[in-house]
Protein backbone atom coordinates (compact mmCIF):
# COMPACT_ATOMS: atom_id res chain seq x y z
CA UNK A 1 0.00 0.00 0.00
CA UNK A 2 2.74 2.45 0.99
CA UNK A 3 4.81 1.97 -2.16
CA UNK A 4 1.85 1.97 -4.53
CA UNK A 5 0.34 5.12 -3.02
CA UNK A 6 3.71 6.83 -3.32
CA UNK A 7 3.62 6.18 -7.08
CA UNK A 8 0.55 8.40 -7.61
CA UNK A 9 2.46 11.51 -8.81
CA UNK A 10 4.16 9.61 -11.61
CA UNK A 11 0.98 7.72 -12.46
CA UNK A 12 -0.92 10.98 -12.92
CA UNK A 13 1.88 12.55 -14.93
CA UNK A 14 1.98 9.59 -17.32
CA UNK A 15 -1.80 9.37 -17.53
CA UNK A 16 -2.27 13.02 -18.46
CA UNK A 17 0.19 12.67 -21.33
CA UNK A 18 -1.16 9.34 -22.55
CA UNK A 19 -4.83 10.38 -22.47
CA UNK A 20 -4.48 13.97 -23.70
CA UNK A 21 -5.60 13.30 -27.25
CA UNK A 22 -8.27 10.76 -26.32
CA UNK A 23 -9.81 12.97 -23.62
CA UNK A 24 -9.86 15.98 -25.96
CA UNK A 25 -11.52 13.99 -28.75
CA UNK A 26 -14.11 12.54 -26.40
CA UNK A 27 -14.81 15.99 -24.97
CA UNK A 28 -15.34 17.38 -28.47
CA UNK A 29 -17.84 14.63 -29.26
CA UNK A 30 -19.69 15.27 -26.02
CA UNK A 31 -19.89 19.00 -26.78
CA UNK A 32 -21.17 18.25 -30.28
CA UNK A 33 -23.74 15.68 -29.07
CA UNK A 34 -24.44 16.37 -25.39
CA UNK A 35 -26.03 13.54 -23.41
CA UNK A 36 -29.32 14.24 -21.68
CA UNK A 37 -27.82 12.94 -18.42
CA UNK A 38 -24.82 11.09 -17.03
CA UNK A 39 -25.11 7.83 -15.12
CA UNK A 40 -22.14 6.56 -13.11
CA UNK A 41 -21.49 2.90 -12.42
CA UNK A 42 -18.86 1.67 -9.95
CA UNK A 43 -18.22 -0.13 -6.67
CA UNK A 44 -15.94 0.52 -3.70
CA UNK A 45 -13.23 3.13 -4.15
CA UNK A 46 -14.28 3.58 -7.76
CA UNK A 47 -17.76 4.53 -6.60
CA UNK A 48 -16.21 7.19 -4.39
CA UNK A 49 -14.51 8.53 -7.51
CA UNK A 50 -17.96 8.48 -9.12
CA UNK A 51 -19.22 10.72 -6.29
CA UNK A 52 -16.46 13.15 -7.22
CA UNK A 53 -17.50 12.92 -10.87
CA UNK A 54 -21.11 13.70 -10.01
CA UNK A 55 -20.26 16.90 -8.15
CA UNK A 56 -17.76 17.99 -10.79
CA UNK A 57 -20.03 17.33 -13.77
CA UNK A 58 -23.08 18.93 -12.20
CA UNK A 59 -21.20 22.03 -10.99
CA UNK A 60 -19.02 22.55 -14.08
CA UNK A 61 -21.37 21.37 -16.82
CA UNK A 62 -24.83 21.69 -15.28
CA UNK A 63 -25.62 18.17 -16.42
CA UNK A 64 -27.76 15.88 -14.25
CA UNK A 65 -25.62 13.02 -12.96
CA UNK A 66 -26.84 10.01 -11.01
CA UNK A 67 -25.36 6.79 -9.67
CA UNK A 68 -26.66 3.52 -11.08
CA UNK A 69 -27.68 0.89 -8.54
CA UNK A 70 -26.03 -2.27 -9.92
CA UNK A 71 -28.60 -4.54 -8.27
CA UNK A 72 -31.30 -3.10 -10.54
CA UNK A 73 -29.61 -4.94 -13.41
CA UNK A 74 -27.67 -7.76 -11.74
CA UNK A 75 -30.37 -8.89 -9.29
CA UNK A 76 -33.69 -7.55 -10.54
CA UNK A 77 -32.84 -7.82 -14.25
CA UNK A 78 -34.54 -4.47 -14.88
CA UNK A 79 -33.53 -2.10 -17.67
CA UNK A 80 -34.31 1.60 -17.17
CA UNK A 81 -34.53 3.73 -20.31
CA UNK A 82 -31.02 5.12 -20.79
CA UNK A 83 -31.39 6.38 -24.34
CA UNK A 84 -29.39 9.54 -24.90
CA UNK A 85 -27.40 9.13 -21.67
CA UNK A 86 -23.70 8.76 -21.05
CA UNK A 87 -22.72 5.95 -18.69
CA UNK A 88 -19.42 6.68 -16.98
CA UNK A 89 -18.16 3.44 -15.50
CA UNK A 90 -15.06 3.36 -13.30
CA UNK A 91 -13.11 0.27 -12.33
CA UNK A 92 -9.62 -0.87 -11.46
CA UNK A 93 -10.05 -4.48 -12.58
CA UNK A 94 -12.88 -4.17 -15.10
CA UNK A 95 -13.99 -7.65 -14.10
CA UNK A 96 -16.72 -7.40 -11.46
CA UNK A 97 -19.74 -9.39 -12.72
CA UNK A 98 -22.39 -6.98 -11.45
CA UNK A 99 -20.71 -3.99 -13.09
CA UNK A 100 -20.48 -5.90 -16.35
CA UNK A 101 -24.16 -6.78 -16.09
CA UNK A 102 -25.07 -3.12 -15.61
CA UNK A 103 -23.00 -2.04 -18.60
CA UNK A 104 -24.45 -4.70 -20.88
CA UNK A 105 -28.00 -3.72 -19.99
CA UNK A 106 -27.16 -0.02 -20.24
CA UNK A 107 -25.85 -0.49 -23.78
CA UNK A 108 -28.97 -2.38 -24.73
CA UNK A 109 -31.05 0.42 -23.18
CA UNK A 110 -29.36 3.09 -25.32
CA UNK A 111 -26.53 4.40 -23.15
CA UNK A 112 -23.15 5.44 -24.57
CA UNK A 113 -20.48 3.75 -22.43
CA UNK A 114 -17.29 5.51 -21.37
CA UNK A 115 -15.00 3.37 -19.21
CA UNK A 116 -12.26 4.63 -16.92
CA UNK A 117 -10.49 1.35 -16.26
CA UNK A 118 -7.01 0.31 -15.27
CA UNK A 119 -7.02 -3.14 -16.90
CA UNK A 120 -7.11 -2.18 -20.57
CA UNK A 121 -7.82 -5.72 -21.80
CA UNK A 122 -10.55 -6.41 -19.26
CA UNK A 123 -14.13 -7.38 -20.14
CA UNK A 124 -15.29 -3.90 -19.17
CA UNK A 125 -12.80 -2.23 -21.49
CA UNK A 126 -14.03 -4.43 -24.33
CA UNK A 127 -17.68 -3.52 -23.67
CA UNK A 128 -17.06 0.24 -23.66
CA UNK A 129 -17.73 2.56 -26.58
CA UNK A 130 -14.94 4.84 -25.38
CA UNK A 131 -11.99 3.98 -23.14
CA UNK A 132 -9.90 6.30 -20.98
CA UNK A 133 -7.29 4.03 -19.35
CA UNK A 134 -6.22 4.90 -15.81
CA UNK A 135 -2.57 3.97 -16.56
CA UNK A 136 -1.99 3.20 -12.85
CA UNK A 137 0.08 0.12 -13.61
CA UNK A 138 -0.10 -3.05 -11.57
CA UNK A 139 -1.78 -2.48 -8.22
CA UNK A 140 -1.28 -5.51 -6.00
CA UNK A 141 -2.56 -4.01 -2.77
CA UNK A 142 -6.15 -4.93 -1.94
CA UNK A 143 -6.74 -1.34 -0.88
CA UNK A 144 -6.93 0.86 -3.97
CA UNK A 145 -4.67 3.92 -3.71
CA UNK A 146 -2.91 5.04 -6.87
CA UNK A 147 -5.81 3.77 -8.98
CA UNK A 148 -8.22 5.94 -6.98
CA UNK A 149 -6.04 9.02 -7.49
CA UNK A 150 -5.78 8.11 -11.17
CA UNK A 151 -9.57 7.89 -11.38
CA UNK A 152 -9.94 11.40 -9.98
CA UNK A 153 -7.31 12.71 -12.37
CA UNK A 154 -8.99 11.10 -15.40
CA UNK A 155 -12.34 12.58 -14.37
CA UNK A 156 -10.84 16.06 -14.03
CA UNK A 157 -9.04 15.79 -17.38
CA UNK A 158 -12.24 14.82 -19.16
CA UNK A 159 -14.45 17.41 -17.49
CA UNK A 160 -11.92 20.23 -17.93
CA UNK A 161 -11.73 19.47 -21.66
CA UNK A 162 -15.50 19.02 -21.96
CA UNK A 163 -16.20 22.33 -20.21
CA UNK A 164 -13.38 24.16 -21.99
CA UNK A 165 -12.00 25.12 -18.57
CA UNK A 166 -8.40 26.14 -19.23
CA UNK A 167 -7.75 27.13 -15.62
CA UNK A 168 -8.74 23.69 -14.34
CA UNK A 169 -6.75 21.96 -17.07
CA UNK A 170 -3.67 23.98 -16.14
CA UNK A 171 -4.14 23.19 -12.45
CA UNK A 172 -4.35 19.48 -13.27
CA UNK A 173 -1.06 19.65 -15.13
CA UNK A 174 0.52 20.88 -11.87
CA UNK A 175 -1.06 18.07 -9.85
CA UNK A 176 1.85 15.58 -10.05
CA UNK A 177 4.21 17.96 -8.28
CA UNK A 178 1.51 18.83 -5.73
CA UNK A 179 0.85 15.14 -5.10
CA UNK A 180 4.54 14.58 -4.43
CA UNK A 181 4.53 17.37 -1.86
CA UNK A 182 1.27 16.12 -0.32
CA UNK A 183 2.84 12.69 0.17
CA UNK A 184 5.51 14.21 2.41
CA UNK A 185 3.11 15.94 4.82
CA UNK A 186 3.01 14.79 8.44
CA UNK A 187 -0.33 13.63 9.82
CA UNK A 188 1.15 11.95 12.89
CA UNK A 189 -1.25 14.02 15.03
CA UNK A 190 -4.12 12.08 13.48
CA UNK A 191 -2.31 8.78 13.87
CA UNK A 192 -1.82 9.39 17.59
CA UNK A 193 -5.49 10.29 18.07
CA UNK A 194 -6.91 7.42 16.07
CA UNK A 195 -4.71 4.52 17.16
CA UNK A 196 -6.88 3.86 20.25
CA UNK A 197 -10.18 4.83 18.60
CA UNK A 198 -13.06 2.41 18.07
CA UNK A 199 -15.23 4.54 15.77
CA UNK A 200 -15.26 7.89 14.00
CA UNK A 201 -17.05 10.03 11.46
CA UNK A 202 -15.32 11.25 8.32
CA UNK A 203 -16.88 14.47 7.05
CA UNK A 204 -16.77 16.27 3.73
CA UNK A 205 -19.06 18.23 1.47
CA UNK A 206 -19.33 18.53 -2.29
CA UNK A 207 -16.16 17.27 -3.95
CA UNK A 208 -14.75 16.60 -0.49
CA UNK A 209 -17.46 14.05 0.28
CA UNK A 210 -15.79 11.72 -2.22
CA UNK A 211 -12.61 11.83 -0.13
CA UNK A 212 -14.53 11.30 3.10
CA UNK A 213 -16.11 8.19 1.60
CA UNK A 214 -12.73 6.88 0.48
CA UNK A 215 -11.10 7.59 3.84
CA UNK A 216 -13.89 5.83 5.75
CA UNK A 217 -13.44 2.74 3.59
CA UNK A 218 -9.68 2.71 4.12
CA UNK A 219 -10.12 3.02 7.89
CA UNK A 220 -12.31 -0.07 7.82
CA UNK A 221 -10.40 -2.25 5.40
CA UNK A 222 -6.81 -1.46 6.41
CA UNK A 223 -7.06 -0.31 10.04
CA UNK A 224 -9.93 -2.37 11.46
CA UNK A 225 -11.49 0.91 12.54
CA UNK A 226 -15.21 1.51 12.15
CA UNK A 227 -15.71 4.75 10.22
CA UNK A 228 -18.73 6.32 8.62
CA UNK A 229 -18.60 8.95 5.89
CA UNK A 230 -21.18 11.68 6.39
CA UNK A 231 -21.87 14.85 4.45
CA UNK A 232 -21.35 17.98 6.53
CA UNK A 233 -24.90 18.90 5.54
CA UNK A 234 -26.29 15.61 6.91
CA UNK A 235 -24.53 15.28 10.27
CA UNK A 236 -27.18 17.30 12.06
CA UNK A 237 -29.92 15.08 10.61
CA UNK A 238 -29.45 12.29 13.14
CA UNK A 239 -25.77 11.24 13.18
CA UNK A 240 -24.91 14.13 15.53
CA UNK A 241 -26.62 12.19 18.34
CA UNK A 242 -23.60 9.89 18.61
CA UNK A 243 -21.10 12.71 19.07
CA UNK A 244 -19.82 12.91 22.63
CA UNK A 245 -16.82 14.54 24.30
CA UNK A 246 -13.70 13.01 22.84
CA UNK A 247 -15.52 11.44 19.87
CA UNK A 248 -13.12 11.65 16.88
CA UNK A 249 -14.13 13.28 13.60
CA UNK A 250 -11.94 13.81 10.55
CA UNK A 251 -13.14 16.69 8.38
CA UNK A 252 -11.95 17.55 4.86
CA UNK A 253 -12.59 21.04 3.50
CA UNK A 254 -11.42 22.14 0.07
CA UNK A 255 -11.28 25.88 -0.64
CA UNK A 256 -14.59 26.29 -2.46
CA UNK A 257 -18.16 27.37 -1.69
CA UNK A 258 -18.60 24.48 0.77
CA UNK A 259 -15.83 25.59 3.14
CA UNK A 260 -17.84 28.05 5.25
CA UNK A 261 -20.41 25.41 6.16
CA UNK A 262 -17.79 22.80 6.99
CA UNK A 263 -15.89 25.24 9.21
CA UNK A 264 -19.08 26.24 11.01
CA UNK A 265 -19.80 22.58 11.70
CA UNK A 266 -16.22 21.99 12.86
CA UNK A 267 -16.50 24.88 15.30
CA UNK A 268 -19.74 23.48 16.73
CA UNK A 269 -18.22 20.04 17.14
CA UNK A 270 -15.12 21.42 18.85
CA UNK A 271 -17.32 23.46 21.22
CA UNK A 272 -19.09 20.21 22.18
CA UNK A 273 -15.77 18.68 23.16
CA UNK A 274 -15.42 16.38 20.16
CA UNK A 275 -11.92 15.51 18.95
CA UNK A 276 -11.90 17.40 15.66
CA UNK A 277 -9.18 16.65 13.10
CA UNK A 278 -9.34 19.21 10.31
CA UNK A 279 -7.69 18.92 6.88
CA UNK A 280 -7.74 21.95 4.62
CA UNK A 281 -8.10 24.81 7.11
CA UNK A 282 -7.20 25.90 10.64
CA UNK A 283 -9.68 26.47 13.44
CA UNK A 284 -9.43 27.15 17.16
CA UNK A 285 -10.22 24.00 19.10
CA UNK A 286 -9.44 21.65 16.21
CA UNK A 287 -6.26 19.76 15.38
CA UNK A 288 -5.03 21.06 12.05
CA UNK A 289 -3.69 18.47 9.61
CA UNK A 290 -1.32 20.10 7.10
CA UNK A 291 -2.42 20.06 3.48
CA UNK A 292 -1.09 21.13 0.10
CA UNK A 293 -3.06 24.03 -1.36
CA UNK A 294 -4.19 24.00 -4.98
CA UNK A 295 -7.17 24.67 -7.24
CA UNK A 296 -10.29 23.68 -5.25
CA UNK A 297 -11.00 20.78 -7.64
CA UNK A 298 -7.45 19.45 -7.25
CA UNK A 299 -7.26 19.76 -3.47
CA UNK A 300 -9.40 16.67 -2.72
CA UNK A 301 -7.00 14.34 -4.54
CA UNK A 302 -4.13 15.87 -2.58
CA UNK A 303 -6.03 15.22 0.65
CA UNK A 304 -6.42 11.58 -0.38
CA UNK A 305 -2.71 11.25 -1.10
CA UNK A 306 -1.67 12.55 2.33
CA UNK A 307 -4.38 10.45 3.97
CA UNK A 308 -3.09 7.23 2.40
CA UNK A 309 0.30 7.65 4.02
CA UNK A 310 -1.29 8.22 7.42
CA UNK A 311 -3.70 5.29 6.96
CA UNK A 312 -0.81 2.95 6.18
CA UNK A 313 0.92 4.05 9.39
CA UNK A 314 -2.29 3.78 11.39
CA UNK A 315 -2.87 0.25 10.15
CA UNK A 316 0.55 -0.79 11.40
CA UNK A 317 0.13 1.07 14.69
CA UNK A 318 -3.12 -0.79 15.34
CA UNK A 319 -1.45 -4.15 14.66
CA UNK A 320 -2.87 -4.74 11.19
CA UNK A 321 -1.28 -5.55 7.84
CA UNK A 322 -2.50 -2.93 5.35
CA UNK A 323 -1.62 -5.25 2.46
CA UNK A 324 -3.70 -8.19 3.69
CA UNK A 325 -7.09 -7.04 4.99
CA UNK A 326 -9.11 -9.96 6.36
CA UNK A 327 -11.79 -11.54 4.15
CA UNK A 328 -10.97 -9.31 1.14
CA UNK A 329 -9.50 -9.87 -2.32
CA UNK A 330 -8.34 -7.50 -5.04
CA UNK A 331 -11.16 -8.30 -7.47
CA UNK A 332 -14.53 -8.26 -5.76
CA UNK A 333 -16.91 -10.50 -7.66
CA UNK A 334 -20.28 -9.17 -6.51
CA UNK A 335 -23.16 -10.95 -8.19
Amino acid sequence: MFHEAAQAPEVVRAQLAANAVGAAQLAERLRHSPPRAVVTCARGSSDHAATFARYLIETRLGLLTSSAAPSVSSVYAAAPDLSGTLMLTISQSGASPDILAVVRRARAAGAHIVALVNAERSPLAQLADELLPLHAGVEQGVAATKSYIASLSAIVQLVAAWAGDGSLAAALQRAPEALARAWQLDWSAALARLTPASSLYVIGRGLGLAIAQEAALKFKETCGLHAEAVSAAELRHGPMALVRAGFPLLLFTQNDESRAGVLQLAAELAAQGADVLLAGASLAGATELPTEGAHPVIEPMLFAQTFYRMANGLSLARGHNPDAPPHLSKVTETL
